[in-house]
């Protein structure tokens, strides 16, 4: 929502999610180093903190109204703020008005850039941007977390579990272990109520579980959205965290290397180094897919992304070599050998590696208690 009094100038660019709440929340680490990083486009949801590290100023959730701005903008919104009854604080608390204009001065000078600054920005609902002025290349200055929610961030959000709702007794019975094994498991396709990712409209995922020859069984999820005709799929790893991180090269050369089936978990990074193309974990989800999937996301910078996409052009014609790379700490993704099991692909790279302390942060299993965790200790 967005509009302007042509009368007091004031000006509003509210803005209001309109799909659901995602699965993690995000963590933007910026580091502002030259002016142009003040113009950078943010998208703010109402959950959203965000900290200035040197100034150790914060802007609490649910303080703001979510907006479409830019860095210079929370800055500026901010000083704003702090000025609103300035006349009446120096009147009746003539020091604490002293303070509040000092700071204000330091928020000035974070807007004229005399020294670079660190911004912290939070949201717990996931439903936060900061533009990428390299894209599609990977951004240097920010870095980006996606993180499990606490029981009180869930809270605040609206989510409870079912055992916080209500201890009634449900209405669907206990299967009896024979009337329902494995197989069943294995050969019908479920279905449960979700809600669409684009429009929030209530629809039905179908979710099946497949075994992927050489790899693993794995569980894929489709979903197809009747008001809008959005259609998704997505993979989950049906075995949990594998013992070692994974780390799949495989260079494109030909038309058959398009054909490789490939396993993206959402915990994997993508990277081609010819493009200096960087796509993160969690940027997509899990997907099961092939090689020639391209880039369906519409260019914001037009003339920049057309010659990113000339370029994409050039690889499907088979006129580019390139390396696809995917980098999954959790072990979870898979790139088809188009060899039998005993010949070796050339083309095809696969190493295994130990996951570093960040790494298995990152996945929660660094607080973990995989022994005697019924004692409390």
């Amino acid at each position: 929502m967005s509009f302007s009094c042509d009368k007091c100038g004031y000006a509003n660019n509210e803005i209001q999610p309109g799909g659901a709440i995602a699965e993690k929340g995000i963590r933007f680490n910026l580091t502002i180093s030259e002016p142009a990083d003040l113009n950078r486009q943010v998208v703010k949801s109402d959950h959203t903190s965000i900290k200035i590290v040197e100034l150790d100023f914060e802007i609490p959730a649910n303080s703001q109204k979510g907006e479409i701005t830019t860095i210079e903008g929370i800055i500026s919104r901010s000083i704003d703020g702090l000025k609103q009854d300035q006349d009446k604080r120096k009147v009746e608390h003539p020091e604490i008005a002293e303070q509040i204009t000092e700071f204000i001065k330091k928020l000035e000078q974070l807007k004229m850039f005399e020294a670079p600054f660190t911004l912290i920005m939070d949201d717990m609902s996931g439903n936060s941007y900061i533009e990428n002025p390299n894209a599609p290349q990977k951004d240097p200055k920010c870095l980006i977390q996606n993180y499990v929610r606490t029981t009180e961030q869930n809270h605040a959000l609206g989510i409870f579990d079912k055992e916080e709702i209500s201890t009634a007794e449900g209405i669907l019975h206990p299967v009896a272990e024979e009337d329902f094994s494995l197989q069943n498991l294995d050969t019908e396709v479920l279905q449960f109520p979700t809600n669409c990712s684009h429009c929030n409209a209530p629809c039905m995922t179908n979710m099946k579980v497949t075994n992927i020859p050489h790899f693993k069984e794995v569980i894929i999820m489709a979903t197809i959205c009747d008001s809008c005709g959005n259609r998704t799929n997505e993979v989950k790893s049906g075995s949990g965290i594998e013992p070692h991180g994974i780390r799949i090269e495989v260079e494109v050369r030909t038309k058959e290397d398009f054909s490789r089936d490939l396993l993206k978990s959402e915990t994997c990074s993508l990277s081609i180094p010819q493009l200096e193309l960087e796509v993160g974990p969690w940027a997509l989800g899990g997907r099961f897919t092939t090689i020639e999937v391209g880039d369906s996301q519409a260019p914001e910078k037009k003339l920049k992304l057309e010659k990113f996409i000339a370029k994409f052009d050039e690889i499907l014609q088979g006129n580019k070599i390139v390396t696809v790379i995917l980098d999954d700490p959790a072990g979870n993704s898979y790139i088809q050998s188009l060899r039998d099991d005993s010949e070796p692909d050339d083309r095809l790279k696969i190493m295994h590696y130990e996951r570093n302390f960040d790494q298995n942060e990152e996945l929660g299993l660094n607080d973990m208690k995989v022994e005697n965790y019924e004692n409390n200790s």
